[in-house]
């Protein structure tokens, strides 16, 4: 699914109370820590700081050009904007296709989601798109009724049809109760009589019953670390407008947008359809994930990207809700044939339509030595166990050899070091990065903190860019094998809570690697490498 999942457990009024135990994350004094140094800093960012002042100044590097496969970039943020690819090979608003490539007026890269008639926003889950297609086949059947062939298919759909359900109806009691948090609240503040009241405000005001006692109590804890206008934002309409998409869009048998875009979405061998509008209805996260890779350094606005000379491809194939197969498989290899020698992939999904397209495509960006970075997703989910599509693993065998599987950290180096949402594995996720409260770019030339694997694998791919920016002979899997041997060990013990409870394990056995990326240790390690 686009962005972050949101996971909120509540049952009652106990969703009032677990919200005291989702504090809004205050961390003003190091802006940019994903950046900053563990010894020099005493936060665990990956030294990209320190890496310019101490390995890079007076350096030359080239320009590397870095897709982001997203849900759009602002490519007129004051932040971003110096740093926007341009296909300089079409020629802007003419409405020719210049460079020939099947794709007309891709000046700054290409909507798989759109058409003349505009650009899908919300999407349905695959999970509800595959309820949907064997719904056809096997509503009115049973194990008795179906051919022995057809056996194995309609087992799968009843499987899926119970998680459709299942999620389904948990979508619907947590609309019910956050609209029920969001109503109670919404009434204390008109009592109180300002729009956005302060810590004084509700530490005057005086509850009529106990869910207006309950309120005030849970607004004074958060009032304590954010704003009410941050907190009522952040934390409650994040969690209504959430299962309020779940409701309305994801989990809706009945919606499908997909006649906007015109293609036959069936077909994924359909390869030119879509618009150029590489912004899209909603580029808040894309617009953030461009940001952490490559905000401008030099400008004094915002923030500062990892990388200091690449250029931002926008491809959009993330609506709000699952990317389909088809437009993943495309967008890579439109990223590849444009000249992307990186692409950042902050999106995931727990079921694969047609996996086998997209194996097409990343054997295609493989072969012409591309580095692919992809988020573990933000389950908290072994992906030993679970999947995460897509993934560099091949139906029939093999594996992609320049993908980068990332996983979110915060920034102290203790039991916490692993993100609480961030899915793992031993095998499965190769490095972790920075991925809680980090600041960047969104739409407006504005700024906020978000948290994710999604901010986590663009540090990486930022970091791979990097590399690529001042060692441009080497290759991408050469790229992964430095950001690999380079990550600072971390010797902690982590707590993992899954449905069985609460356990501790070595931060090793949640990557290959067994570290966080580090930009000054891994260019140490560029300027002589030798495979």
């Amino acid at each position: 699914m686009n962005k972050m999942k949101m996971n909120f457990f509540c049952s009652g009024l106990v969703c009032l109370v677990l919200l005291t135990a989702m504090p809004f994350i205050s961390f003003a004094q190091k802006p940019n820590w994903q950046n900053l140094d563990l010894k020099a800093d005493s936060t665990f960012g990956i030294s990209t700081e320190k890496a310019y002042n101490e390995l890079l100044k007076g350096k030359k590097s080239v320009p590397v050009v870095v897709a982001v496969l997203d849900g759009g970039v602002d490519i007129e943020h004051e932040d971003l904007k110096p740093v926007v690819w341009v296909n300089k090979k079409e020629k802007a608003g003419n409405g020719k296709d210049d460079d020939k490539n099947g794709y007309i007026d891709d000046v700054h890269g290409w909507n798989f989601l759109g058409s003349s008639k505009g650009s899908v926003n919300y999407e349905t889950l695959e999970l509800t798109r595959l309820v949907r297609r064997d719904n056809a086949r096997f509503a009115n059947s049973d194990a008795t009724s179906v051919k022995a062939s057809e056996l194995p298919a309609f087992e799968a759909y009843q499987k899926n049809k119970a998680e459709f359900e299942k999620e389904l109806a948990e979508a619907k009691i947590g609309l019910e109760r956050f609209e029920g948090i969001k109503n109670a609240i919404d009434e204390v503040v008109k009592k109180i009589g300002k729009e956005n009241p302060t810590i004084q405000d509700f530490q005057s005001f005086k509850p009529s019953n106990d869910m207006e006692a309950n309120i005030q109590r849970i607004l004074l804890a958060q009032l304590k670390e954010s704003s009410f206008e941050d907190f009522y934002k952040n934390q409650i309409m994040s969690g209504y407008d959430h299962f309020k998409s779940q409701v309305d869009y994801n989990l809706n048998l009945d919606y499908d947008p997909r006649g906007i875009v015109g293609d036959d979405p069936n077909n994924s061998k359909e390869r030119f359809y879509g618009n150029n509008d590489v912004t899209g209805p909603d580029a808040r996260h894309g617009s953030h994930v461009a940001g952490i890779i490559a905000a401008v350094r030099t400008n004094n606005l915002g923030i500062m990207g990892v990388a200091d000379n690449v250029l931002i491809m926008s491809v959009r194939n993330t609506p709000n809700g699952d990317e389909r197969d088809k437009d993943v498989a495309n967008s890579i290899r439109y990223a590849v044939d444009k000249g992307a020698k990186v692409i950042n992939m902050s999106f995931g999904k727990s079921y694969s339509w047609d996996k086998a397209i997209v194996d097409e495509a990343v054997k295609y960006a493989v072969s012409k030595d591309v580095v692919l970075v992809h988020a573990a997703g933000n389950d908290n989910k072994d992906l030993e166990v679970e999947p995460n599509f897509p993934d560099p693993e091949y139906i029939g065998g093999g594996k992609a050899a320049s993908w980068i599987t990332v996983g979110a950290s915060g920034w102290t180096n203790d039991g916490t070091i692993k993100a609480s949402f961030s899915n793992y594995g031993k095998t499965k996720v190769d490095v972790f990065a920075p991925g809680v409260n980090i600041n960047s770019t969104v739409p407006g030339s504005k700024y906020e903190k978000l948290n994710g694997t999604s901010m986590a694998s663009p540090v990486v791919a930022g970091l791979a860019a990097l590399i690529r920016s001042y060692y441009p002979k080497l290759t991408a899997v050469q790229v992964k094998d430095i950001i690999m041997k380079s990550v600072v060990k971390v010797d902690q013990s982590v707590e993992i809570r899954d449905e069985a409870g609460t356990k501790k394990v070595p931060f090793s056995d949640l990557c290959v690697s067994g570290g966080i990326v580090n930009a000054y240790d891994a260019l140490k390690l560029a300027a002589g490498y030798k495979k």
